[in-house]
């Protein structure tokens, strides 16, 4: 999924110190809580998504670098996704569904359905360009696209790459985990990852409570998806938001105290170490590679391929707005300055 904003903020990030809003529960580790921010998918019908990554308060989780969160939108009344070739450059995307379809092709000769419980990941490795499209069918589209920053070792030698998993569920009294990258529960995901990491969809029924063994060497962001009463460590996290807890923690409590199930997402790895300049859809070191990446998009240039076969909600080869290719904004005027992401522990407020 691309970044939709005209104006997209540049991110540096690096370890550093902003505080931000945390609560905890005696005896339990502290949390962060990360509220999301609204962000309109496209035009006048816009599909808007729920973006709690990256924020002032906190830009990376691990390698994971970008966390949007959308529906269950009607398709018939927003027009669904419809995002034409767009680019990216040091990053993997993962694509995960709770409803709808999606179609997928990039420049690396991949077309795929995205369907519920089943993980795509597409490498951009030093470029690709993919679309994305609801399928017509859907009525419902509901999910998380997620961003994962490649280490300097691998951004420019990664290639092109579409990989496809399918995770079987692991069984805990009160509800079941599916695991799609990294391992968890005694369940591994099979897709290797350029960072040590773990994401998994989490389904607590009412009133269940599961004291959950994970690495402790990782940093954790829970994302609440559906659930009023979620609590992480003892600590209430509001629908839509993110719960997160640092490093140093070998077990987290997560509880559903409401009258319904709940569905959660669990991300988390060993802390990013590397400055990343983000902005747009491109993760580069500098201002300059940034804006390199930006004029070989703008030229059609090699680095980024040929989206082949998109055929979006305007016919084929156009999306409703009738764009074949998505133009890239202006950059900023100024140079792009750092921003420095939070060490891997809870920021104490005041």
């Amino acid at each position: 999924m691309t970044n939709p904003e005209a104006r997209p903020a540049p991110r540096v990030c690096t370890e550093g110190g902003l505080p931000g809003p945390w609560a905890e529960c005696e005896g339990r580790a502290p949390v962060e809580i990360i509220s999301a921010r609204a962000v309109p998918l496209g035009g006048p019908r816009a599909m808007n998504v729920r973006r709690t990554l990256p924020q002032r308060q906190r830009s990376l989780i691990g390698a994971w670098c970008f966390v949007d969160h959308y529906g269950p939108d009607d398709v018939a009344a927003t027009g669904g996704m419809d995002v034409a070739p767009h680019p990216h450059t040091g990053l993997q995307t993962v694509s995960w569904l709770f409803e709808g379809a999606i179609t997928h092709n990039d420049s690396g000769g991949n077309r795929a359905d995205v369907l519920p419980g089943e993980m795509n990941l597409m490498t951009a490795g030093a470029g690709i360009c993919h679309s994305e499209t609801s399928d017509p069918a859907t009525g419902r589209l509901h999910g998380v696209q997620l961003w994962l920053a490649l280490p300097e070792g691998a951004r420019h030698t990664a290639e092109r790459a579409f990989e496809h998993f399918v995770p079987d569920p692991v069984e805990f009294p009160g509800g079941y985990a599916l695991v799609f990258l990294g391992s968890l529960l005694d369940s591994r995901s099979p897709v290797g990852t350029y960072t040590p990491l773990v994401g998994a969809e989490l389904r607590l029924a009412s009133g269940a409570e599961i004291d959950l063994e994970v690495d402790p060497a990782f940093e954790h962001g829970l994302l609440v998806d559906t659930g009023e009463s979620v609590t992480l460590e003892g600590v209430h996290v509001p629908k839509d938001a993110m719960g997160y807890t640092g490093v140093g923690s070998g077990t987290l409590r997560i509880a559903n105290g409401g009258g319904e199930p709940a569905r959660l997402v669990l991300l988390g790895g060993a802390p990013f170490g590397e400055e990343v300049v983000m902005w747009w859809n491109f993760l580069g070191r500098s201002t300059e590679e940034i804006r390199q990446y930006r004029e070989e998009w703008e030229n059609h240039g090699e680095r980024f391929g040929r989206v082949e076969g998109y055929v979006g909600h305007g016919g084929p080869g156009r999306n409703r707005d009738g764009m074949a290719r998505i133009p890239a904004p202006e950059l900023p005027q100024v140079p792009m300055r750092p921003r420095r992401n939070p060490a891997p522990h809870v920021q104490f407020d005041g």
